[in-house]
């Protein structure tokens, strides 16, 4: 049997992550449910503390999800109380192909990227850079 998946991201800034990647990949930030969020706040399912508001929406503090506009697949990025430390052991390759990888590169370093490496293998190219939080992806 065949599985279904997400990708889990750990964070400091889960909200501010979901933005740069939703703005990095062409992809679209879940909106809150602010009604949901109440309801179980009233409910006793959740607490005051249990949320934050990020652009002046009220959101669950723990995590944010962003989602491609056309499939299932989703990230999201989660609460977590330490910074990240050591070479991820996984990373997104943003595919964008070789004609538009340099601007791809440079409005993510506008936005907040750090260049890393430049790579290549056989015809392939890529950039390596490390996304505001410092985790590694390469644009190719």
């Amino acid at each position: 049997m065949a599985y279904d998946f997400q990708v889990t991201v750990d964070s400091m800034n889960p909200h501010a992550q979901a933005d740069w990647w939703a703005e990095t990949l062409g992809w679209t930030v879940e909106p809150s449910d602010e009604a949901f969020i109440r309801e179980m706040i009233a409910k006793g399912y959740a607490k005051e503390s249990d949320t934050t508001k990020h652009n002046g929406a009220l959101v669950w503090r723990e995590g944010a999800a962003i989602s491609h506009p056309e499939t299932s697949r989703r990230v999201l990025f989660q609460l977590v109380p330490e910074g990240k430390t050591v070479k991820n052991r996984l990373h997104f390759d943003v595919r964008v192909g070789a004609d538009q990888m340099d601007a791809e590169v440079e409005k993510a370093l506008a936005r907040g990227a750090t260049f890393l490496h430049r790579g290549s293998q056989g015809p392939n190219r890529w950039v390596t850079a490390a996304d505001p939080e410092g985790n590694e992806f390469c644009i190719g």
